[in-house]
C-alpha cells in the first residue's frame, strides 16, 4: 500500500493499486487503511499538517518513529498483525524498533516500489529505496515478503529453512566518529544476544571493523541526497508549474506562512546544498561505497550476518529527532548498500520501552537474517505487549 503525501494545498488519490498491494489482494489478503506519515515519507517522526502526530504505544509522550511510524504503532499496540511500509533511511526498521516489532528491508528490486508516493526517476532509486515488511512475529515474516515478491527467487530465498550453527556471526565495534554511544541496555542486549549464540549454537562471534564505515555518515547523507528527480513540492511532476522555490519556501515557513512541515521543507534545503558536491568529490564517495560493498560482500559470503545496532537508545521524544541525526547512520548506511536487513526486538530498558538489533546479510541472503530474528523471538520473547499506559495512538 503506497504511503501518502500530507501535503495540504494538493490532496490527492491514487487511481490504482500499488504491485505489493495487488499482489496481496489476489493472495486473500485485504488491506484496511492507509496509516499516517510524515510529510513526504521523509522524517523519522510521524507527524504532519493534516492527520498529526502519531505516538508511541509504550509512552505517548515519544515518538513512534517514521516514515512508518503509523504502521509500527499499529503493530506495535496490538492493532494489527501484518504492515506494508517503505525504506530510504531506516523508514522500516527505525519505527519497528522504536514500537517493539520486526521490520524488513529486503534484497534490491525482490519486491517491486510501483506505486509508492513519493518516488524517483533515478535509475538508481530501487537500489537505494525499498518496500518491506513489519510484524509483531517473527514468523510472519517469510508469509508477507512471499506473496509481495516479484520472482521465484525471491519467494524460495524467503522461505529456505537455515541451522543456525551454519551461520557466520560478525559484530563491529567502531562505526566512526558519529553516532553517540550506545546507551548501557543497548549494549547490554546485544552482549546478551552475541552470548546466547556462542552458548547454544556453539557458533563464534567474530569481531570485525571495516575502516571505511568510518565514514558511513557522510556516505548516506551525500547518496541519498544525490538521488536526482525525487517527487516533493519543489518537483512537482503531476503539474511542474506548481513546483515551489526552497528560499520562498523556508522564508515563508519562518514567518508561520507555509503550508509544509519543517523537515520537509529541510529536505529541499539539505538537497540543494548537497546537489553542490563537485563531480569529483562525488566520484570519490561512490568509490568508498563500491570498495565497502566489496568488503561486506566478501566478509559475509553466503552464510554470513552482521550484527548491528539499531539505534543508540530506545524511542526518544519528538524534539529529538533533529539532533540525532547521525545516529540514524546504523540503518541508512544500509540502504546505501543495498543490503536486506532485518531489526529484531531485544527487550525493554530500564524505561520498559522498546529496544533493539539489526541483522544484515549479503544481498539475496535475506533468509539468514530471517532465520536470526525467528532465534531472537524464540529467545527473547519478540513483541512485549505494552503495559500500565494509555495507548493513544493516531495512526489513521
Amino acid at each position: 500500500m503506497s504511503h501518502t503525501v500530507a501535503m495540504k494545498d494538493t490532496p490527492s488519490r491514487a487511481t490504482k493499486d500499488a504491485d505489493v498491494v495487488a499482489r496481496i489482494r489476489e493472495a486473500g489478503g485485504i488491506p484496511l487503511l492507509v496509516s499516517n506519515t510524515p510529510e513526504l515519507c521523509m522524517w523519522w517522526h510521524t507527524s504532519n499538517k493534516i492527520t498529526g502526530t502519531t505516538r508511541n504505544p509504550y509512552d505517548t509522550r515519544r515518538t513512534a518513529g517514521g516514515s512508518s511510524g503509523g504502521e509500527a504503532a499499529l503493530v506495535g499496540s496490538g492493532a494489527s498483525i501484518l504492515s506494508l511500509v517503505s525504506d530510504i533511511g531506516g523508514s522500516a526498521r527505525l519505527p519497528a524498533m522504536f514500537c517493539g516489532v520486526f521490520g524488513h528491508k529486503p534484497t534490491p528490486n525482490w519486491i517491486s516500489v510501483e506505486g509508492h508516493k513519493p518516488s524517483a526517476n533515478d535509475k538508481n532509486w530501487p537500489s537505494f529505496f525499498a518496500i518491506g515488511s513489519m510484524v509483531r512475529y517473527a514468523t510472519d515474516l517469510p508469509l508477507l515478503l512471499s506473496v509481495m515478491s516479484q520472482s521465484d527467487e525471491a519467494r524460495n530465498t524467503f522461505n529456505k529453512k537455515v541451522c543456525l550453527k551454519d551461520i557466520k556471526f560478525f559484530y563491529m565495534d567502531d562505526y566512526g566518529p558519529v553516532p553517540s554511544s550506545l546507551t548501557t541496555d543497548v549494549k547490554d542486549a546485544i552482549c546478551k544476544l552475541m552470548r546466547h549464540l556462542e552458548d547454544t549454537s556453539h557458533v563464534q562471534v567474530q569481531k570485525t571493523n571495516l575502516e571505511d564505515m568510518k565514514q558511513s555518515f557522510e556516505l548516506g547523507l551525500i547518496i541519498l541526497f544525490k538521488i536526482s528527480d525525487v517527487y516533493s513540492m519543489f518537483n512537482r511532476w503531476d503539474d511542474p508549474k506548481k513546483s515551489k522555490r526552497v528560499l520562498t519556501e523556508a522564508l515563508k515557513f519562518i514567518f508561520f506562512m507555509s503550508s509544509h512541515t519543517f523537515p520537509a521543507i529541510c529536505y529541499g534545503i539539505g538537497k540543494s546544498i548537497v546537489e553542490r558536491t563537485s563531480a569529483s568529490n562525488y566520484k570519490k564517495i561512490m568509490e568508498i561505497r563500491m570498495r565497502l560493498k566489496k568488503q561486506f560482500e566478501e566478509l559475509l559470503g553466503d552464510n554470513g550476518v552482521l550484527i548491528c545496532p539499531s539505534f543508540t537508545s530506545s524511542a526518544h521524544y519528538p524534539h529529538e529527532c533533529a539532533y540525532n541525526i547521525s545516529n540514524y547512520t546504523y540503518m541508512i548506511i544500509f540502504n546505501v548498500l543495498g543490503f536486506p536487513v532485518t531489526q529484531c526486538p531485544l527487550g525493554l530498558d530500564k524505561n520498559q520501552l522498546p529496544i533493539g538489533v539489526q541483522i544484515v546479510a549479503n544481498p539475496g541472503c535475506d533468509h539468514l537474517t530471517i532465520a536470526v530474528a525467528q532465534e531472537i523471538e524464540r529467545t527473547f520473547g519478540g513483541w512485549q505487549e505494552p503495559q500500565g499506559r494509555e495507548l493513544v495512538c493516531d495512526v489513521a
